[in-house]
């Protein structure tokens, strides 16, 4: 067993190798651990020579964000959405279907995928992280390094959220593999094959890198919502402290607070989230003060992912002769119809014309909106996710003042929308006041990644989604029931087979 893990770790070490020289995969003129680092005299490794080295690797960091969409936007949300009553999966690919009936497994290629990414972006952060202070270079400023990594920190933390609340079991990986020697084969041994931590570690390594973070990290900067900021950090720990594992409604409360005073206001109009300009060659706006993290592309240096999911309105016909991932459903669509909710239904859905009728009658054809060019913004995190949480915190709290602020908020959002205030009745009941706020998460931010996590959260997968075949008619039939192991998405059979120390998901 020994000789095969040793065999293993070769294989390893050589497929590391190669893909680094590949031109396809890593071009030698990017950042690439292989080609980065050099050694001292006394033959230690030195991973950055100098600033501009660890600077390359810093902003790769951020390059990952903005050319690698496909696990951490495209992916995310078709797991996150069509696992919910927001969406179906739009085609009938082999990939995508399961996702809609409940019939994943540990070889469905998206899965496989992404485990693959996060890990491969967490390793990213750990190089960075691990080697900022050793960098033997005068002009590199402490307060600098100190800074980038903090920023390095914020990035880990975000990816091992998505990883923990898809996962839960995860590998919790905050160091560096090692260079493989036939001498240190044993001793690096766990840095190639890690074993799973509980979601409770991987919750608590999360908050730290979070707390850590903010005193290094860089202030929000209202021109520039694009980098790491103390603000996009308490908004993750906002997130984080309202997860079952780790939950607290004090600290939900409490971030949210502090994200408010770090000046975020909701936008008036929520065309400016997600709009095009009247010339309708450009978004409407970028870095809007609601907005607390999101990943901005341009004219020439485009999201591709748009055409995934529909048109890119900057070039109409491209891309657009075969069915789209993550189709609006019939349930989502009445949720809207039913508050009356014009404002964002249109904000959120738009019909068109099509050569295929997967879901809908192709003369009238629904696909989600809130990507709509190339230039567009991916919007990872902005207020009124983190208000409503603090919402939902007050609700669960109790108390008629709490309700009373919880009420508040919810009403805030929709004067927003252009839609009357909660009644009275609901105010008064914590019941009544959590089914509405989580009905408002799920019109303000659908297809923004929320709504299955959401429904975790409060304990409701299992009632929303084994009855909605038969409230959606338009949804394929379930393959197998929502029980309480559908919560979790099954760890990829490849990553089982190349990692003993790796356990199955309970359910698959």
């Amino acid at each position: 067993m020994q000789n095969k893990f040793k065999f293993q770790i070769f294989i390893l070490g050589l497929l590391v190798f190669t893909s680094a020289c590949s031109l396809d995969e890593d071009p030698i003129s990017e950042f690439s651990e292989v080609i980065i680092g050099s050694t001292d005299d006394s033959g230690d490794r030195i991973r950055y020579k100098n600033r501009s080295e660890a600077h390359t690797a810093y902003e790769g960091l951020y390059n990952t964000l903005k050319d690698r969409q496909e696990h951490w936007y495209l992916d995310y949300l078709m797991l996150s959405e069509v696992r919910s009553d927001n969406a179906y999966a739009g085609t009938t690919g082999s990939e995508v279907v399961p996702v809609e009936n409940n019939s994943l497994d540990g070889g469905n290629s998206v899965v496989n995928r992404d485990w693959n990414s996060y890990l491969a972006d967490i390793a990213k952060a750990n190089v960075l992280i691990n080697n900022l202070d050793s960098v033997p270079d005068a002009s590199f400023s402490q307060n600098e390094r100190r800074q980038w990594k903090a920023e390095a920190k914020i990035f880990r933390a975000m990816v091992m959220l998505d990883m923990v609340r898809f996962w839960g079991n995860i590998p919790v990986i905050t160091q560096e593999a090692g260079d493989i020697t036939a001498e240190n084969i044993e001793e690096v041994y766990p840095s190639y094959f890690p074993t799973q931590k509980t979601a409770a570690e991987a919750y608590a390594q999360i908050i730290k890198d979070l707390t850590t973070a903010i005193p290094y990290a860089p202030a929000n900067n209202a021109a520039n919502k694009t980098r790491l900021s103390k603000s996009v950090a308490r908004a993750l720990l906002t997130k984080v402290y309202a997860e079952k594992t780790v939950q607290d409604l004090d600290k939900v409360i409490a971030y949210a607070d502090s994200v408010v005073t770090d000046g975020f206001m909701l936008v008036d109009d929520l065309s400016l989230l997600f709009g095009m300009n009247e010339a309708g060659n450009d978004v409407m706006a970028r870095n809007t003060s609601e907005s607390i993290l999101e990943v901005q592309y341009f004219t020439g240096g485009g999201n591709w992912v748009t055409w995934m999911f529909g048109r890119d309105l900057l070039n109409y016909d491209t891309q657009f002769s075969w069915a789209k991932w993550v189709t609006p459903s019939r349930d989502l669509i009445a949720a809207y119809d039913a508050e009356g909710d014009v404002i964002r239904k249109n904000q959120t859905i738009v019909f068109y014309q099509t050569t295929w009728a997967n879901y809908y009658p192709s003369d009238r054809y629904a696909f989600m909106y809130k990507l709509r060019s190339a230039n567009s913004s991916i919007i990872k995190l902005r207020l009124a996710d983190i208000l409503l949480l603090k919402a939902e915190a007050l609700v669960k709290k109790g108390g008629a003042a709490n309700l009373t602020a919880a009420a508040d908020i919810v009403d805030q959002i929709r004067q927003r929308a252009q839609l009357d205030g909660l009644e009275a009745s609901v105010k008064g009941s914590p019941e009544q006041m959590l089914d509405a706020v989580l009905n408002e998460r799920r019109l303000e931010l659908a297809f923004e990644g929320h709504r299955l996590f959401d429904l975790i959260r409060n304990n409701q997968l299992q009632a929303v989604m084994n009855t909605l075949n038969q409230r959606d008619s338009g949804r394929i039939p379930q393959i197998r029931a929502y029980n309480e192991f559908s919560e979790l998405l099954p760890i990829p059979q490849t990553v089982l087979d190349n990692n003993p120390n790796l356990v199955q998901n309970p359910g698959y």
